[in-house]
């Protein structure tokens, strides 16, 4: 008997569903977050299973890695790309987990990919990166504005981020505004540390392959965003299409259109927001050091804004960058701005 298993992922609990070819259903329960219990479970049918689907939620490694390495044949389903039936009155955990075995049951299941376990912590800890440097930078700013409400004055980001205390207290004569002012400071250089360590731990011990050393040749990707790109893209092959990795990368709009009118929107959020942060910095960092970029933002900012331009030449980069990997080339500004 060919059997289809689906597992309705949650913070502490899984609930099981196994159906046979034809649908019926062979096992329904819930059961705690606990490997070995889930092993127990699927025991008696692991020679029968055909495949377990499991839903890619925020937690799945430790049950996809463990069901893996048990042996079992694991499907990662994409909840993005999947949509229940709408007019289903009733959805429970029950139906979901059956749903899952019984799309695995008619090979129409999205899949996710599962990324190599062995360079997960890796990409994780860049992943971690870049929390610091978001965390950073919600204290400088909030310097800038503590400065340009009281004194009137601006200042340049690196110049805040060298600030000493000497500085801070010719600054500002108020004692509570330069506490403030120290209190973000103080943080702004212990996470600067914190990034340094972290820099100099992956670069001491990735290196970029072969395949992705040519992103260093597109405008604005340096060595931190290539590993960065590197880490998540994984394996560029799995999109088929230059316009899968623009959208992975969150770069393209989520609008749905019709007769010129906007209908909708689809799920802004799908996709990776760490391909979507890298190459909005080197959108960044390119359109201040290469003339061609800055031309381009420059005429798209004077037809829309400045937050539309940085995001379509993150747009064109993302484009460059999957031609430049899957072709193993070089990059040519003529080819991507004429």
């Amino acid at each position: 008997m060919t059997l289809y298993g689906g597992i309705d992922l949650h913070s502490n609990n899984s609930y099981i569903g196994i159906v046979d070819r034809e649908n019926k259903v062979i096992y329904k329960n819930r059961h705690r977050n606990d490997l070995p219990l889930i092993f127990s479970v699927l025991a008696p049918y692991k020679d029968e299973l055909e495949g377990v689907a499991v839903e890619s939620t925020f937690n799945w490694y430790w049950l996809v890695d463990g069901l893996m390495e048990a042996g079992y044949p694991v499907h990662l389903a994409n909840p993005a790309a999947m949509k229940e039936y709408k007019g289903l009155k009733h959805k429970d955990d029950k139906k979901s987990a059956l749903w899952l075995a019984n799309l695995l049951r008619l090979k129409i299941l999205p899949e996710g990919y599962i990324y190599p376990k062995e360079e997960r912590p890796v990409r994780d800890l860049l992943r971690k990166r870049l929390h610091l440097v978001r965390h950073r930078t919600s204290h400088v700013l909030s310097i800038k504005n503590i400065m340009s409400r009281n004194l009137g004055a601006a200042m340049k980001s690196d110049d805040i981020k060298t600030l000493q205390k000497k500085e801070v207290e010719r600054l500002f004569q108020e004692p509570h505004l330069r506490l403030s002012v120290m209190a973000s400071l103080s943080t702004i250089h212990h996470l600067t540390g914190q990034i340094k360590e972290i820099e100099n731990t992956i670069l001491g011990q990735v290196r970029l392959r072969d395949e992705f050393k040519g992103l260093l040749t597109v405008p604005g990707i340096g060595t931190t965003l290539g590993l960065t790109i590197m880490l998540e893209v994984g394996d560029i092959s799995r999109f088929p299409q230059v316009g899968r990795y623009a959208s992975y990368c969150r770069c393209v709009e989520s609008i749905r259109r019709s007769n010129d009118k906007k209908t909708g929107e689809g799920n802004r959020k799908n996709g990776n927001k760490y391909l979507s942060w890298a190459y909005m910095e080197a959108a960044n960092f390119a359109k201040r050091y290469y003339p061609a970029v800055a031309r381009y933002y420059m005429k798209k900012t004077a037809e829309t804004n400045n937050i539309v331009a940085i995001k379509a030449v993150s747009h064109k980069l993302a484009r460059a960058s999957y031609y430049v990997l899957r072709d193993r080339a070089v990059f040519d500004d003529k080819k991507l701005f004429g």
